[in-house]
């Protein structure tokens, strides 16, 4: 199973970033899907969640009408499209999936808010 990641930078606030997550190695459409986050001397948080179909999705409350998750199943990659981005998103966000009760990650994307 890989998980890789992509799509962070640095951005002003107010601005936007589609991360995307290619997956390998597992059938992507039979599984759910997450993103994290993790700020400097935080903890890692669960940002939003998708389901296997792509038509239930749940988000944390820091980012909910900011940030869509989607995914295309035929390319095996699940999005996080990040609008009004502000300072506090800075984090390194992270893939992730519960694979056959193993719990998998990526190597995480850098996204950076500041003017």
């Amino acid at each position: 199973v890989q998980l890789v990641e992509s799509g962070g930078g640095l951005v002003q606030p107010g601005g936007s970033l589609r991360l995307s997550c290619a997956t390998s190695g597992f059938t992507f459409s039979n599984y759910a899907m997450r993103w994290y986050r993790q700020a400097p001397g935080k903890e890692r948080e669960l940002v939003a969640f998708i389901n296997f179909a792509g038509r239930i999705t749940n988000y944390a409350d820091s980012v909910k009408g900011r940030f869509i998750i989607s995914r295309d199943n035929d390319k095996n990659t699940v999005y996080l499209q990040m609008n009004s981005l502000k300072p506090e998103d800075t984090a390194v966000y992270y893939c992730n999936g519960i694979i056959v009760s193993s719990n998998y990650w990526g190597q995480g994307t850098q996204v950076t808010v500041s003017s």
